[in-house]
């Protein structure tokens, strides 16, 4: 007889054919020939499920048997026999061919395949007890052994069989007595951009499924679908009532956690989230993804694995060395095109850290919480006493190391990960201890969970990496340490993701021997640990779908019937605005903005980026609302407290701008844009050396962001270092070079340097660039009288520029004075000087000295010599007042030419 991992499995419904091909006999309906009476000693039939000295749950829905038969057998009489000696139960059948099941269209594509069977299971016939015939079977071999005989006979009428097997099954008294909750998925590995793999393209997320199946009926029950995120690992309190997953959240934001009271129709709202990322003030700022989480048994705690943060400093571990202080990658995560194992994805960083709901903290678990090594995939103790944990030592992506093309390729992160015991301690952790039996053995060791009696662990082993491998093994190992043993029920690919029964006896586990799609599998534990051969949990699922993270749910029949989720309606609106967002099609993002925020709130994300939207629209003052109420939803939000900064600094709130921009910085040391705008913002309050002392701080955490280049740049600029300033606007130009304000300060810095042609063409750049830049246009013309002396070309930008903006003062202040004091007769237009320069005085209200210097020049180039004493005079007494000395020393020569009725000439 072949055991189950041989790959004979029926992959669906409709293995029978209809009519008469099934005739249940009754004892004393029709009698069964022996092989006594066969003149030919009969072929053998080799019977490929039930696998001999399987166990059966007493609550457990018809199975289908299979044998292959290589006789001319054309039909079966099929004969159970039981211990206490009554009459047979007996039935004929046809032996249908095995057939593959139902087929969900829209899980086929052109990167996977339909199930095909194996020429095994092609040749294989099958058996379906119906219901009161299995019934019958199940009551009698209760507790003890059946044997199911198959004798095979050529034709109607043949009086002896030609074929003959046997396989003995029993029935355990102990019943499943529970639910199992499992996620049903496509098998659809998607290139996307660049090619690169991701197990499932976006647009087919929502047909990811979870379902429940009671094995007393041949059908589950659909819970949850059509989501537009993804969930993943689940994990339920011992008494049922309380349901944790992780859930990817806005961004594929992986940080999320889910906590929702089981009813019978369970719904998952914004309050029930959990976001990790809340906590990177305290835990580290990339603090984003949680791992593997697990609710504690009485429901109050949840355990996850994060990053740690790269110095140690937050954990009880010694800090990291200098040559290891980077924030070290939590997963190592290879996806491929093949769709039977599609990815590889396991923990090579992590500390575990603990949640508690009563409290809302999240905290490291000390004596699992050092950075050197990475301590994931933890399960809690029955009694919530202690976990365990996989530990291995902490790797690091190898540059230049080729990517895995398929699982177990060579190429992978080699981890291994040993199974460790620690105590719980009310969250104070302790000394973490090897399993022994389960740690140090050479391979691989991972995904443990402890029997509800607490005697026994039912672990993972693989060559490398976590779970589902090819060559995943499930083992048992006494609590306590000791002897690990090779369950019986391993099948001969892929063994995992399994979960003890709420009464101990039956452990349901996931595999691939059947099909590459994934499908559910039983094995009873005894008082001794020793398990049964799988059994099948038929009809899952469709054929082209898997079945995985399957578990065991203590609740009632018609305890979880239903589960909704509005907390992923929400995330698909806010990916749909983070799209328009990151696109810059902000006036677009707004109302998505804003309908995401109908249904959630109180989400800090969701206000920050609205906030964000409005200021990038130019409506900062509409913005600060939002991003107040991100902070005081979420006082450690980073992001919000700096946006908040960003709006009042654009409303001209300097002041209020910059003690955000500090709590921004106490809560997150190295958020570039918060150092960057703090910059910015003390530069402008005239505090230039702290500026620059923040600004280079931002730009030696991310040289290639512009915005700590560009206020770096402008900071030195302000301060009069424009040497020190050139390159690092040289820098901002280079990232953004379509920006004529960075192409003017550029401009300005060279001029300061005596560099004008680069100055110039600098200027040009922008003007070109935004021909509306008015700060450009007026430096181009500025730079070309003065650094060139090339004043008929500046005279043309000036007039443009007033053209555009009449009572812009700068242009009538310089273009009156190049027009009367030009050394060329040919420029020099008094009249127009003069009226230019009558404009300014009256704009400026006659209090700006250097205009009334320009109005001077222009009284004297027209021959009116005593208003231009009287105006210089006047420009004197305000130059001196204001403390203007090299003006007031200017002046005082002017004044002697206009007293000589002599006009001014600039020299060249």
């Amino acid at each position: 007889m072949r055991r189950v991992g041989a790959g004979l499995l029926v992959l669906g419904t409709g293995a029978l054919l209809s009519g008469s091909a099934v005739e249940r006999l009754t004892p004393g309906n029709g009698a069964r020939p022996t092989a006594s009476t066969s003149p030919q000693p009969a072929a053998t039939i080799l019977v490929d499920y039930p696998e001999e000295g399987s166990v059966f749950p007493p609550d457990i829905a018809s199975p289908t048997f299979l044998w292959r038969d290589g006789s001319a057998a054309t039909s079966w009489q099929v004969e159970v026999t039981f211990a206490d000696g009554g009459a047979p139960v007996r039935a004929k059948t046809l032996g249908p061919r095995m057939r593959v099941g139902a087929i969900d269209p829209r899980a086929v594509g052109p990167t996977n395949e339909l199930p095909k069977l194996t020429p095994e299971q092609a040749a294989a016939r099958t058996w379906k007890p119906d219901g009161p015939t299995w019934e019958t079977i199940k009551q009698r071999s209760a507790g003890a052994v059946a044997t199911v005989t198959i004798d095979g006979f050529a034709g109607a009428g043949a009086p002896s069989p030609v074929s003959h097997g046997q396989v003995a099954i029993r029935t355990s008294t102990d019943p499943v007595a529970a639910p199992i909750f499992y996620r049903d998925v496509p098998l659809m590995p998607s290139a996307g951009e660049k090619g690169v793999i991701s197990p499932l393209a976006t647009a087919k997320v929502p047909l990811i499924a979870w379902r429940l199946r009671n094995v007393a009926e041949t059908r589950s029950r659909l819970l949850l679908t059509g989501m537009h995120t993804c969930a993943n690992c689940h994990s339920f309190s011992r008494d049922g009532k309380t349901l944790g997953m992780d859930l990817d959240g806005p961004k594929n934001d992986k940080g999320l956690y889910a906590l929702a009271s089981v009813q019978p129709r369970t719904t998952i709202r914004n309050k029930d989230v959990v976001a990790w990322s809340s906590f990177r003030s305290k835990l580290g700022n990339q603090l984003r993804v949680g791992f593997m989480s697990q609710v504690s048994p009485d429901g109050r705690y949840v355990v996850t694995t994060i990053k740690p943060r790269d110095t140690g400093a937050e954990t009880s571990a010694p800090a990291l060395p200098l040559s290891k202080r980077q924030l070290l990658p939590l997963y190592y995560v290879a996806n491929f095109p093949d769709y039977r194992f599609l990815q590889v994805f396991y923990p090579i960083g992590g500390i575990l850290v603990w949640y508690d709901r009563t409290t809302g903290q999240l905290q490291p678990l000390p004596g699992a919480d050092d950075p050197r090594y990475v301590q994931a995939n933890a399960t809690w103790s029955p009694d919530g006493s202690y976990l365990v944990f996989a530990r291995a030592e902490a790797k690091e992506p190898i540059p230049g190391r080729p990517i895995a093309t398929h699982a177990n390729d060579p190429n992978e992160i080699p981890v291994r990960y040993d199974l460790y015991r620690i105590p719980f301690n009310g969250g104070a952790g302790g000394r973490a201890e090897p399993i022994r039996g389960a740690s140090q053995n050479g391979m691989s060791n991972s995904f443990s969970k402890i029997s509800p009696d607490g005697r026994w662990i039912v672990y993972v082993q693989a060559r490398n990496g976590l779970l589902m491998r090819p060559d995943s093994q499930l083992h048992i190992v006494p609590a306590e340490g000791g002897e690990a043993r090779r369950m019986r029920c391993n099948t001969s690919r892929m063994n995992s993701w399994h979960s003890f029964s709420p009464n101990g006896r039956w452990l349901v586990f996931s595999s691939k021997s059947r099909s590459p799609y994934t499908q559910m599998f039983l094995t009873h534990i005894d008082d001794d640990g020793s398990d049964s051969p799988a059994i099948l949990i038929e009809d899952s699922t469709a054929a082209n779908r898997a079945v995985n993270i399957p578990e065991f749910v203590n609740v009632p029949p018609d305890g979880l019937l239903k589960i909704d989720a509005p907390a992923a309606e929400f995330y698909r609106l806010f990916n749909r605005a983070a799209a328009l967002s990151e696109k810059g099609q902000y006036a677009a993002a707004i109302p998505e903005w804003q309908r995401a925020l109908a249904l959630n709130p109180d989400d800090d994300r969701a206000q920050t980026s609205l906030g964000a939207a409005l200021a990038s629209t130019g409506r900062p003052g509409d913005a600060i609302a939002h991003f107040e109420k991100a902070v005081a939803v979420n006082p450690d939000y980073d992001d919000a407290q700096s946006g908040l900064g960003a709006a009042l600094m654009a409303s001209g709130r300097v002041a209020e701008a910059i003690p955000q921009y500090e709590k921004a910085l106490e809560l997150n040391p190295e958020n570039t844009e918060a150092l960057a705008n703090l910059g910015a913002a003390l530069a402008r309050t005239g505090r230039l050396n702290e500026a620059i002392v923040r600004l280079e701080r931002a730009v030696a955490l991310d040289p290639e962001y512009l915005g700590a280049r560009a206020n770096l740049g402008g900071a030195l600029l302000q301060k009069g270092e424009a040497g020190q300033a050139i390159p690092h606007l040289e820098k901002a130009v280079a990232l953004q070079p379509r920006s004529p304000e960075l192409q003017t300060s550029l401009g300005l810095a060279l001029l300061e340097r005596d560099r004008a042609d680069e100055a110039i063409a600098c200027f040009r750049k922008a003007v070109a660039i935004a021909p509306g830049n008015l700060a450009a246009r007026e430096s181009l013309a500025s730079a070309l009288h003065h650094a060139q002396g090339r004043t008929v070309e500046a005279l043309i930008q000036w007039r443009l520029l007033l053209r555009a903006e009449p009572n812009h003062l700068p242009a009538l202040t310089q273009a009156a004075w190049a027009l009367a004091t030009s050394p060329s007769a040919a420029v020099r237009n008094g009249t127009e000087a003069l009226a230019l320069a009558g404009r300014a005085v009256s704009l400026s209200g006659g209090r700006e000295p250097s205009i009334l210097d320009a109005q001077a020049a222009a009284y004297a180039e027209v021959g009116r010599f005593a208003e231009a004493v009287r105006t210089a005079e006047r420009a004197l007494a305000l130059a001196r007042e204001q403390g203007n000395a090299s003006l007031a020393v200017e002046l005082d020569g002017r004044l002697a030419l206009y007293r000589s009725r002599a006009p001014f000439r600039e020299k060249r």
